[in-house]
């Protein structure tokens, strides 16, 4: 992980929810021992094969985690939303990441200091039974995606997409637009697909009125019939 400056310490309040097992002593304790730093629109959190230091926790921002696979081309694995975790596999595992992170808008992580989480975790069982609860979660989807992804056509592969992204970031406050502004490279990267096809499948989502596009702004005009096609694969 590259080596940032530490902000004044003001995002532990935002992602105290996670930590909602913990002794006011013990919340006292891990905020002494991390650090808020500010990451602006595309800039890597971490990259595959470095070694995690702490508990990476987003208060704020949308980030995305992915691989690259061969001649570079990326495969988006995971889309992070605060308050939660991520890169927390790792290091756990004791391993280097698997994937890479970027942040999708101007966002603020908080990382807690490994040793002071590993020493509040080997007190708290509650905490450790709130982890294992958020890595089977996380398991389960990556089981189902992986599934979607090697057997769905490319219009049930994009439609079940746009649906994760709903799912992770809501509307706007307009009931229709996903908040979420994905390049048209992120969506395919999410699709498992080329971005000629994803240009090409969004286009006929608009042709049919199951969507409309400005942009990088995606409106949901018929959410039925995108479940229909996600569903039909």
């Amino acid at each position: 992980m590259r080596d940032y400056k530490q902000k004044m310490c003001y995002c532990f309040d935002k992602i105290k929810p996670l930590f909602s097992v913990l002794s006011n002593e013990e919340l006292e304790f891990l905020s002494h021992h991390n650090a808020c730093i500010q990451v602006k629109r595309n800039e890597i959190i971490y990259k595959e094969g470095e070694r995690p230091t702490g508990l990476i926790c987003l208060s704020e921002g949308k980030v995305k985690i992915y691989k690259e696979g061969f001649g570079g081309r990326e495969q988006i694995v995971r889309l992070a939303k605060p308050v939660g975790f991520i890169g927390y596999r790792a290091l756990f595992a004791e391993e280097n990441y698997l994937a890479s992170a970027m942040a999708l808008e101007n966002s603020v992580i908080c990382i807690i200091e490994k040793d002071a989480f590993f020493e509040v975790l080997r007190k708290n069982s509650n905490l450790s039974l709130q982890i294992i609860k958020s890595l089977a979660t996380e398991l389960g989807f990556s089981n189902s995606r992986c599934v979607t992804l090697t057997q769905k056509h490319v219009r049930g592969r994009l439609a079940e997409s746009l649906l994760v992204l709903l799912d992770t970031y809501g509307f706007e406050e307009d009931g229709m637009t996903i908040s979420a502004y994905l390049s048209r490279e992120d969506i395919a990267s999410l699709s498992n697909m080329t971005n000629s096809n994803a240009i090409r499948t969004l286009r006929q989502f608009e042709q049919e009125q199951v969507v409309a596009i400005e942009g990088r702004k995606i409106k949901i005009l018929n959410l039925a019939k995108l479940e229909r096609i996600s569903e039909l694969g």
